[in-house]
């Protein structure tokens, strides 16, 4: 669809809220969800610890403090060098630079908050309370950016001016109307930008299999000959699926689909509080259900698997459930994108984890029969506040206008609920790490090795993910046994997946081989030019059986087509 932007051309703080404002690693979704949003700007024992750490340097504390008074005092008469980072929008109007006051409150910000962050340096803080602690501070330095204001930003003055103040107005409308119901954050897309079905997830397809929990696309051949093994996509359980049929020319299902793949997709249901009990064995049996259709309609022994975020994290857990009872050899191929199995210091969320807040949120989540997906979007919004709350604020509030339509952040807008029961084995998984050890954590009644599962594996990262930080993704490769792939895309968490060619600027980095260091393979590391979508094209054709003629139309005698693709349960809000 030619209407919707392509990411490359939005403006940079545009683009990083596509790409990294949804799904976020394990630990965060279960612990953060579902308290109060201030909870996570406390600091806690972390701030006493933060305290101590600078009494007992004093002369640093000192020093930082002198650094900022003759920055101040550059300031106020003219002379200081200060200037934002030439690739921050917020500060990209003449008038900052320009306007004596303007410039000099500017200065005055970058200064206080550069002294803010130096103190966390200078505290030398454990890596859990380093976390929490810089959250905290980058949250606050952000907030108070003059920008945010609507009589210093001079971006909203000239607007205030040309519409009379009418911009406020309507800015206070639709804070009201974002306010009102969760999440509580600005509106990063209208709710009637888009439709699902109509310009979204419209890569033709039918719906073959339809159970309580997910409904099974297959999607039509676009070629007159095929792979004989079908390929089964396992979306994220708390987001839909259509991130990978997003529109044409940028769905990952259409590429495949294109260059001769048989192509199914899992779609889950959104559960509500009658799917309480929905936990990972759940999860596990349906993914193993949905891979026995495939390997039936298509008459193959075997099935490849491609598996993102939390999909990815149950469906390596099935697999080591299916080499533990030996039917490991079902597997032709498994990819995982954007996908964290070892979560040891995944990043901020990680640190924001504690087995008190855990518990907290396993009994909160008990109580209501889920995890509210509107909730998850409003963690995750904070966790990128300049590009997911204040670019938004200025746009939406103070400007008065509505945010532009981009395919990626209506789907983000799409939430989905998670049942309590898969909430606390997520829960439990993070906590322990259970992944990382043989013994772990169990699927479907076995005792999950990683170390067993020697399937050949793709896996990919985005080098721009904060969510879920590449390094953590490396150690995938560490935990398998088999022959594994590692690519490191230049994008972030989102747009990894939404990489479609085409794009000039796109590149992924590869290694012959997978050191235990994601530093070590970084050095030893080449850089492509071009989509990791094609590079993969090319491993899974290796892996996925020679062609054949395409079958006459979709599922089978068993598994008649129920209704067209995108099916029904994608529409659940």
């Amino acid at each position: 669809m030619s209407a919707v932007p392509d990411v490359e051309r939005v403006e940079d703080s545009e683009r990083a809220a596509q790409e990294d404002g949804s799904a976020a690693p394990l630990d965060l979704v279960l612990g953060d969800a579902t308290g109060s949003p201030l909870r996570r700007f406390l600091p806690g024992m972390s701030g006493v610890r933060f305290s101590a750490r600078l009494a007992r340097h004093p002369g640093r504390v000192a020093a930082r403090g002198g650094h900022l008074a003759a920055e101040l005092t550059r300031i106020s008469v003219g002379r200081s060098k200060l200037a934002p980072h030439e690739k921050d929008r917020r500060f990209a109007e003449e008038g900052w630079s320009h306007n004596i006051a303007l410039r000099r409150t500017l200065q005055t910000y970058l200064a206080l908050g550069e002294s803010l962050r130096g103190l966390v340096e200078d505290a030398e803080l454990d890596w859990g309370d380093d976390q929490r602690i810089r959250f905290i501070v980058d949250n606050l330095v952000e907030a108070s950016a003059p920008s945010n204001h609507p009589f210093l930003n001079p971006k909203v003055l000239k607007r205030i001016i040309d519409t009379g103040g009418g911009n406020l107005l309507e800015g206070s409308r639709r804070f009201v109307r974002d306010f009102a119901t969760p999440p509580r954050v600005p509106s990063m897309v209208e709710p009637d930008a888009f439709e699902v079905g109509v310009d979204l997830a419209v890569t033709p397809g039918s719906v073959v299999l339809r159970t309580d929990v997910f409904e099974l696309i297959q999607y039509t051949p676009q070629t007159a000959k095929v792979r004989t093994v079908p390929l089964l996509i396992v979306p994220p359980t708390i987001n839909k699926y259509y991130v990978i049929d997003l529109a044409e020319q940028r769905s990952l299902v259409e590429h495949l689909v294109a260059n001769g793949q048989q192509v199914f997709c899992i779609s889950w249901r959104n559960p509500d509080a009658r799917h309480a009990d929905w936990g990972a064995d759940t999860y596990g049996e349906a993914i193993v259900a949905a891979m026995e259709v495939c390997r039936s309609i298509t008459r193959q022994d075997q099935v490849a698997l491609f598996a993102l975020c939390s999909g990815g994290i149950l469906t390596a857990m099935v697999l080591g459930h299916l080499a533990a009872t030996g039917d490991l050899g079902r597997v032709a191929a498994f990819s995982l994108a954007v996908t964290v199995l070892d979560q040891d210091r995944a990043g901020i969320t990680s640190a924001l984890l504690s087995p008190a807040a855990a518990a907290a949120a396993t009994r909160r989540s008990q109580e209501k029969g889920y995890l509210d997906g509107r909730k998850l979007a409003e963690v995750f919004a904070w966790l990128r506040p300049n590009d997911l709350i204040w670019n938004y604020w200025v746009n939406n509030y103070l400007l008065g206008r509505a945010p532009k339509a981009f395919d990626i952040l209506y789907w983000n807008a799409d939430s989905v609920r998670m049942s309590a029961a898969m909430h606390r084995d997520f829960m439990e998984l993070a906590l322990n790490n259970g992944l990382t050890v043989p013994g772990g954590a169990r699927m479907l009644g076995s005792d999950i090795d990683l170390g067993k599962v020697d399937t050949d594996t793709y896996v990919v990262a985005g080098i721009a993910d904060h969510l879920c930080q590449w390094e953590s993704c490396y150690r995938t490769t560490q935990l398998l046994g088999g022959d594994t792939r590692f690519i490191l895309s230049t994008s972030g968490h989102i747009a990894s997946m939404v990489n479609p060619p085409g794009n000039p600027k796109a590149s992924y980095q590869t290694a012959p081989e997978n050191p235990p260091e994601a530093e070590d393979w970084l050095e030893s590391a080449t850089k492509v030019r071009g989509t990791w979508w094609e590079d993969y094209v090319g491993w899974l054709a290796e892996r996925t059986g020679p062609e054949r003629k395409r079958s006459r139309g979709p599922g089978s005698v068993a598994y008649a087509p129920i209704c067209d693709a995108p099916g029904t349960y994608v529409l659940d809000r």
